[in-house]
């Protein structure tokens, strides 16, 4: 849109935010049936009508082992397993990709030939970073997209980039002095060795004053310590598949949405979006046609926050990290999972959370299955444990528990067994 800044569309309206979403996503799907792996999974959706959250509901999951299984499968003729429109002379693909990256299963990502292609300057923005300033990425330039991730997103803001890499901690040191590094990209945990460095050498770096971390959990215990040596830290939540997806602002409450990304958080081993401020997996659909992403299931569990972010960005807020949705166990040789648990509880309406805990020592495991329930209960344990033994094959104890009882932390299957 002529003349709308960045700041424009972070403070906008979240009515026209939402509309204009709802709006993009027709596109989006027609751009996902484009491609083989989405043609196969969307067949018979008509694009126009995929225009509301709750048609995008509809639509099934597509989770990374899925995407690991179509790519080792060489799904559409393609090493991304037919999920991309990206390729080169010898894949079937619509576009040339500018790089393809190799992350650990092996999964094969592309990247597309758009300007901060993952869409990381806005979260850089929030993280204070400007034009001019120099930036120390130390994420690898090596087979993964990381450092490329955070380059990128520097480079259309305007910074100087210096490709530090990781390891080699007293070069690197040696560089950020030698040209007084203004910020740094990579993961908290390195940034702390770096320092942790300077301060045991009589190193001083007095332009260090900013960093956008991301890769690993940035408790506030070491936000607080990088902030005692002049280090103003901010986290972004991304991931190669999407890009960022989710990013700090300097009121510290949350990480606020990006402006690409459709957002659902799902029950667990489920396609079915919880209430706002339940925990659940964090499943988004990305604006992107080059990899087009469409009900993405990241793994990670999250939750929405209510209410604006402080700041004025209008955006949607979670919760941040909060642990993994596969919660998959093994139980007396049987693997269970949570969409197990899911199926269950679809046999039996109006049930609330339900949790699976397994207790005891491998070999000799025990399974209890605890429901939230507030209807009539007589014969309703007798009939949960037969269901839970006809989805699992196994036998299990019922626990019915009073509504809102259940921690609200995403867990479906809690593994309490001793491993010693």
């Amino acid at each position: 849109m002529n003349g709308t800044t960045e700041q424009d569309l972070e403070n906008r309206d979240p009515a026209a935010r939402e509309a204009a979403l709802m709006a993009a996503l027709p596109d989006q799907v027609r751009a996902a049936q484009a491609v083989p792996a989405f043609a196969q999974r969307l067949a018979g959706v008509e694009a126009n009508g995929v225009c509301s959250r709750a048609a995008l509901a509809r639509l099934p999951v597509t989770r990374k082992h899925e995407l690991l299984d179509l790519q080792k499968a060489r799904h559409g003729g393609s090493v991304f397993g037919g999920f991309s429109a990206l390729g080169w002379n010898t894949q079937k693909a619509l576009r040339p990709a500018r790089r393809v990256y190799q992350s650990p299963g092996p999964i094969y990502e592309p990247e597309g030939h758009a300007a901060d292609y993952w869409r990381t300057a806005r979260a850089m923005r929030a993280a204070g970073f400007v034009a001019g300033d120099l930036v120390h990425n130390s994420f690898s330039y090596h087979l993964t997209p990381g450092a490329w991730i955070m380059e990128s997103g520097a480079l259309a803001l305007g910074c100087t980039v210096f490709p530090g890499g990781v390891g080699n901690t007293e070069l690197q040191l040696q560089a950020m002095q030698d040209l007084q590094a203004d910020a740094y990209t990579g993961t908290p945990s390195f940034l702390r060795i770096l320092l942790e460095k300077a301060a045991e050498t009589g190193l001083v770096l007095p332009c260090l004053k900013k960093a956008l971390v991301s890769g690993e959990a940035f408790p506030p215990s070491l936000r607080d310590w990088l902030l005692a040596r002049g280090v103003t830290g901010y986290q972004a939540y991304a991931t190669a598949e999407a890009g960022v997806i989710a990013y700090e602002t300097p009121a510290r409450e949350g990480l606020v949405l990006d402006e690409g990304i459709v957002l659902e958080i799902v029950r667990p081993g489920t396609n079915d979006p919880v209430p706002d401020g339940d925990v659940g997996e964090v499943v988004v659909t990305v604006l992107n046609p080059d990899y087009p992403m469409v009900r993405f299931g990241t793994g990670d569990l999250s939750a929405v926050l209510p209410g604006r972010c402080p700041t004025g960005r209008s955006n949607t807020r979670i919760k941040g990290w909060l642990g993994r949705a596969d919660q998959t166990a093994k139980v007396r040789g049987m693997f269970v999972h949570p969409s197990q648990v899911a199926e269950v509880l679809k046999r039996h309406p109006g049930l609330g959370r339900a949790r699976l805990v397994v207790e005891g020592e491998m070999a000799n495991d025990r399974m209890t299955l605890h429901v939230e329930n507030a209807g009539a209960a007589e014969g309703l344990a007798e009939a949960l444990a037969n269901s839970l033994r006809d989805v699992t094959k196994l036998r299990a104890d019922i626990v019915l528990a009073a509504p809102g009882s259940l921690p609200n932390d995403g867990k479906v299957i809690e593994d309490k067994r001793s491993y010693a």
